[in-house]
């Protein structure tokens, strides 16, 4: 689960953030209908990111990665219920807070990283773990 605070997942979702359930791409079907792409340019890592969106309401429902090929990141939104899934401190990171919104409350426990959780090559980065609510 990522939590990213990045302009363009704050564009994209109109709101502060967006919550991104990771799943494997061969554990991932569109089961009904089909859905178009745009291809935008990633100003972090300069890959592409492949945001797949109903041609007929413009929903936005799931990215593909350049960068990371082997899973789709899903705009928990759309789900028809968006919180089957458990967010949890063991499962999730908060990426990009050195563009989070001034006044984000991040929970304790969770990794969080000032820009993205690896480097361009694939090396991680070091997670900032807050022992107490961080208020940003």
């Amino acid at each position: 689960m990522t939590i990213c605070h990045c302009r363009f997942c704050q564009r994209a979702t109109g709101s502060a953030y967006f919550v991104e359930p990771i799943f494997g791409r061969k554990d991932f079907a569109i089961i009904a209908g089909a859905t178009r792409q745009y291809d935008h340019r990633s100003e972090g890592s300069g890959k592409l990111v492949f945001v797949n969106f109903c041609p007929d309401c413009g929903t936005k429902i799931f990215l593909g990665f350049e960068r990371f090929p082997d899973v789709v990141g899903v705009y928990a939104g759309t789900f028809d219920e968006p919180t089957w899934f458990e967010q949890r401190a063991d499962n999730s990171k908060h990426i990009f807070l050195d563009m989070a919104r001034q006044g984000t409350i991040v929970p304790p426990g969770i990794d969080t990283f000032a820009q993205h959780a690896t480097e361009n090559d694939g090396t991680p980065i070091e997670p900032t773990v807050f022992e107490q609510p961080h208020v940003i």
